[in-house]
């Protein structure tokens, strides 16, 4: 056979698998000594959790004191040393086990703890989960007074989690092997009867996880079983385990329909799993890391589809990137370093330096040298200008919809907002181009299904981000020269004018929606007349050489 075809005959059998991604040279990046903090008595409580807590505003941190449990909130911008006596949060009496910031509200903090003490009226609960008021200037002495306490579980609270779009919604699991659902939109100081309780696991809940508008939840337990709940209606919609993979904990991967859980296996080699949602019966991949013992944090950027699996006790941090299709996890690069950590706190992403490429910011907590050490993961570019290709869409600082709309099963996936600077919060939904006539039925049905898809009127009105506690509403003004505008076939200035906000707003999308479909009137009515040009400069063309 000649030499031409052989050598074809292998190129053709020979297809190299070569992926072009736009985060494949992400590096991180620790912050410089004066820009740590140091001196923080971190907790050396063993429970499995990030002890560390992080909005724009503030990192909170789980501390090592004497008569009960407290943690501490520095303000984001105050690095450095810190003084040994700054003041605490500190009205727990037993070690605090999870604190987790307000995600709507950068001044309010939650947290739970092993509290076994009793507590007002009624002795057969402790105050295990607290909701603290953080003020916005510097913290000048101790906070022993919550905002709100909510007695429910009979053992200690080991999990809190806020929802991801509804305002003022909390979950609690505790040792008692509950799951209470509280609204905290009540003006009761104190709580004592959650809205639901779940009570279909066996064992301790050891981590929560909600899809992308908050409808589901996902769970990892004691007894070795993945679930995914419906926490409105209290049933198990998926249950599964595998028995070479002991779950530890689980994480919804966005919008894609699938879990990422971490774990060990048969043999004690720390593992990580994927798996489909509809389906718990078989991972769709599992892989074995390494034999260490500390346990494993994954954590998922959906904007990005990045995953980072951060290491308890070690000093390296292992990212991927997720694809809807084979092979699904597709390992980037590891960021290493000799001190290890003992838990990690993430920075929203309206908090990260877009300037400097920033697409997620660690803070690393080493109690060993009693420090926090912010690390930066960073796209390598040139260009200093707004990289819109890195930064799409993302979840803003406001919620989607009530408490109580929530409980009455209306599902919004989250607002959406750009991180150019400037730039205003935007709705989490596409305008639709003929929006359908807004009956009640049809309202309930839209409110309800898949994805957050909510009726037009139901729309909020884009609001300014600010990292104080009112949220401005931003004043929509038509041009003053416009005398007429033509929406879906009528004239809007000849209906009576709207007399609620939602009418305001239903009259303002439909505006925002004429003018997109006259622009691309106009762009066709452009290229039709440049093509009548040509067309008439040929035809003057032929006339001259006839």
């Amino acid at each position: 056979m000649p030499w031409d075809v052989v050598f074809l005959s292998l190129q053709m059998s020979w297809h190299p698998q070569y992926r072009s991604s736009k985060f494949r040279h992400v590096y991180g990046k620790a912050a410089s000594k004066d820009k740590c903090y140091d001196c923080v008595p971190i907790t050396r409580n063993v429970h499995d959790n990030h002890f560390c807590a992080v909005n724009p505003s503030f990192i909170a941190v789980v501390t090592e004191c004497a008569g009960g449990g407290a943690f501490l909130v520095i303000p984001i911008k105050q690095t450095g040393k810190l003084d040994p006596h700054y003041p605490k949060v500190c009205g727990h009496k037993g070690n605090v086990l999870d604190i987790k910031w307000n995600p709507f509200n950068d001044f309010v903090i939650a947290s739970c703890s092993e509290d076994a003490t009793e507590s007002h009226k009624d002795p057969s609960c402790a105050v295990q989960v607290k909701i603290w008021d953080i003020p916005n200037q510097l913290l000048k002495r101790n906070i022993t007074t919550p905002k709100k306490e909510l007695l429910g579980h009979a053992r200690r609270v080991g999990l809190i989690e806020w929802h991801p779009t509804a305002d003022n919604v909390l979950f609690s699991s505790g040792y008692d092997y509950k799951i209470m659902i509280w609204n905290l939109d009540v003006k009761d100081a104190v709580l004592s009867k959650p809205v639901k309780i779940l009570d279909t696991h066996k064992d301790v809940v050891l981590s929560m996880s909600f899809n992308t508008d908050g409808s589901l939840l996902a769970t990892a337990c004691r007894d070795r079983k993945i679930r995914v709940i419906d926490p409105r209606a209290g049933t198990v919609l998926q249950e599964g385990s595998y028995k070479s993979h002991k779950v530890n904990k689980v994480l919804f991967l966005g919008n894609m329909k699938k879990l990422f859980s971490t774990g060990t296996s048969g043999w004690n080699n720390r593992q990580i799993a994927l798996w489909d949602q509809n389906d718990l019966s078989v991972p769709l991949l599992e892989e074995d890391l390494d034999g260490s013992s500390g346990l494993l944090f994954p954590i998922y950027d959906s904007d990005t589809h990045m995953l980072y699996v951060v290491g308890k006790g070690d000093g390296n941090i292992r990212y991927y990137e997720i694809s809807p299709e084979k092979p699904y996890l597709n390992y980037l690069m590891e960021y290493r370093s000799h001190s290890p950590q003992k838990g990690i706190g993430m920075m929203p992403k309206r908090g990260l330096d877009v300037a400097a490429c920033e697409i997620f910011r660690f803070y690393k907590l080493i109690p060993t040298k009693s420090l926090i050490e912010p690390i930066s993961m960073i796209v390598p570019r040139r260009s200093e200008s707004y990289q819109e290709d890195i930064y799409p869409l993302t979840a803003a600082a406001q919620p989607a919809l009530t408490a109580q709309e929530w409980l009455n099963g209306i599902n919004k996936g989250p607002l959406l907002v750009s991180l150019r600077p400037g730039s205003e919060a935007v709705n989490s939904l596409p305008l639709f181009l003929e929006p359908e006539p807004l009956t009640k039925a049809a309202d309930l049905s839209q409110q309800q299904g898949e994805g957050g898809r909510i009726s037009l009127e139901d729309k909020q009105k884009p609001r300014e981000i600010e990292d104080g506690r009112k949220w401005p509403k931003v004043e929509e003004k038509l041009p003053k020269n416009e005398q007429m505008c033509l929406s879906n076939g009528f004239d809007i200035f000849e209906c009576p004018p709207p007399k609620t906000e939602n009418e305001l707003l239903q009259m303002y999308y439909r505006q925002q929606e004429e003018i997109r479909r006259l622009r691309e009137l106009i762009i066709q009515r452009d290229v039709q007349i440049k093509q009548l040009e040509l067309e008439l400069r040929n035809l003057c063309t032929d006339k001259g050489n006839y």
